[in-house]
């Protein structure tokens, strides 16, 4: 099996260099650090850095006016920023152009046991894969929620998908985003991914590849681009992620606050796209499931990360260490780019809500598995929905 991770860029893209993955601690302690490098706007929309701040950055040895003209390209160990509370995202204006978008579609080559049984724990038989369906373009109206996350790493430009989640203390005006730990933190081997901006309803009109070669931003991405401005995962991916292996898988969660690119314009995220999920933290059991949904960008073939795809599958289990909560699992053929997307099913009143996210599957892509979302996960949402209260 081959984790789903984010997908790499061509080689041949100039001066981009990339990977993925968030870790960030769910207590509120974690919630703190560093401020957003997006803080602050000037009256034409550009977004300033307070002085206070580029020190800050500073002592990290991050010179603002160099980093955006390309010392974020420096992937020394010194200069990746590993600890949850050293996030800093710096926004660069248009950086996440049509084409940078379009191209970071690569999926990595990563191999792996084609099996991860369950020894210890509680596993399922593996399931039969269910061939992914095109969500019914415009996704606006099919999927709102839905989105495309874009990052650098030391390997490339890559992406994941993810989700518009509600936000308890902004309720009708979240700007918080779901997605996997690995798409914003790169785990044990080393820290923040860069340049992490969400584009909601990527590509809305279904376009093909070809097409989307002479569309202009405004089609590729209709609500904007929202850059991170926060992001936490879980203290265990951060000690424990890899690449490959499904280490850390049970704790591959991550969320993502976001400000819009361009500079404020009076709406939050949750405002602009008209819609945002409930997260459950309580979730039934998985006999008491009849269903859940995946959803996502996959890139890697047949895919080609321009297009939404969803698979619906009755979820069965999966234990990767006895030591380790359980993770869901469904059939599904999405590849490498899904990474990160919403799994959802009925939550505790009925109603949709986003219970895993998509986290790792098998190179043969017949089948997908996502973490629970417990207190670990609570804490962290909790934490950053805090952090911007009444903001």
């Amino acid at each position: 099996m081959r984790p789903i991770r984010p997908t790499l860029a061509a080689a041949s893209i100039a001066a981009v260099l990339a990977l993925a993955a968030t870790a960030c601690g769910p207590s509120e302690d974690n919630a703190g650090g560093l401020p957003s490098a997006s803080a602050g706007e000037s009256a034409d929309g550009k977004i300033t850095i307070p002085d206070d701040l580029k020190d800050q950055l500073k002592e990290h040895g991050i010179d603002l006016d160099k980093w955006k003209n390309g010392e974020w390209k420096n992937w020394e160990k010194d200069k990746w920023l590993r600890e949850a509370k050293d996030f800093v995202n710096p926004i660069i204006e248009d950086l996440w152009d049509p084409d940078r978008m379009r191209e970071a579609e690569k999926p990595p080559e990563k191999p792996v046991d084609n099996d991860i049984s369950g020894d210890e724990g509680v596993t399922d038989p593996t399931p039969e894969p269910v061939k992914a369906q095109a969500v019914k373009a415009p996704y606006h109206s099919s999927a709102a929620e839905a989105g495309k996350v874009f990052f650098d790493g030391p390997q490339g430009s890559m992406v994941c998908s993810a989700t518009v989640v509600k936000d308890p203390t902004n309720p009708g005006k979240s700007n918080m985003v779901w997605t996997a730990g690995h798409c914003v933190h790169a785990g044990k081997s080393g820290g923040w991914y860069r340049n992490i901006a969400f584009v909601p309803s990527y590509n809305d009109s279904a376009k093909s590849t070809a097409e989307l070669e002479k569309a202009p931003k405004e089609q590729i991405a209709p609500y904007g681009v929202w850059w991170g401005d926060w992001a936490q995962t879980s203290d265990q991916w951060i000690s424990q992620g890899a690449e490959t292996g499904g280490q850390g898988a049970p704790f591959d969660f991550a969320v993502i606050h976001v400000t819009p690119e361009k500079g404020s314009t009076g709406k939050s995220l949750e405002e602009t796209v008209g819609s945002a999920l409930p997260v459950d933290f309580d979730a039934p059991a998985v006999p008491e499931i009849d269903t859940m949904a995946a959803t996502g960008y996959p890139a890697a073939p047949p895919y080609d990360g321009q297009k939404l795809f969803q698979c619906a599958d009755k979820p069965g289990r999966l234990s990767l260490s006895a030591n380790d909560p359980t993770m869901y699992r469904i059939g599904c053929t999405m590849t490498g780019g899904s990474s990160g997307g919403g799994w959802v099913a009925k939550g505790q009143d009925g109603k949709p809500a986003l219970v895993s996210n998509t986290s790792i599957g098998p190179v043969t892509a017949g089948w997908l598995a996502g973490p629970r979302l417990g207190d670990e996960a609570k804490g962290i949402y909790d934490a950053v929905s805090k952090k911007f209260a009444g903001q």
